[in-house]
């Protein structure tokens, strides 16, 4: 159903984004990364979040990111991370499969600017065996993202 949702919300804005549907689970970002061959950054993973003014939000944020608690309370105030039935409830998808497309309900899409690190991401598609190759820009465009910077500064180890 989720999946299902992904693919309407594709078709119904004419984009050409194919979606990967695996053999295995990509629930995790390291689940993902080995699956698809990248880097764990690479992976936009899909954070929800109930902001104390009682809006939820989704932010997708590269996958090896950490939330910067000052720099999200700065952009936000202050916001705590949604338990698994509000995710699903709020989004229609799956933990591990959530993500900005095929939403069931209108939530306001949030970026980090440490996705524009990469040419290409890889964010779920409403499955946890699922995803869509991406550019920053065009998953801007197609979720009318909002660029923020909330996210710690990436640093290799």
């Amino acid at each position: 159903m989720s999946l299902q949702s992904v693919r309407d919300f594709f078709s119904a804005r004419q984009l050409d984004i194919p979606i990967i549907e695996l053999e295995v689970s990509t629930a995790t970002v390291a689940l993902a990364a080995e699956a698809h061959g990248v880097e764990p950054g690479r992976i936009a993973k899909t954070l929800s979040f109930r902001l104390n003014d009682g809006q939820a939000i989704i932010l997708v944020a590269r996958g090896d990111a950490r939330i910067d608690n000052r720099k999200f309370k700065d952009a936000f105030g202050k916001g705590r991370m949604l338990p698994v039935e509000e995710v699903v409830e709020l989004t229609g998808h799956p933990v591990g499969g959530v993500c900005p497309f095929g939403l069931s309900q209108p939530l306001p899409v949030y970026l980090d600017r440490t996705l524009q690190d990469f040419d290409e991401v890889l964010p779920a598609a409403g499955a946890v065996h699922s995803a869509v190759r991406i550019s920053p820009a065009q998953l801007a465009e197609v979720t009318a993202g909002v660029w923020v910077d909330v996210c710690q500064q990436y640093q290799e180890v």
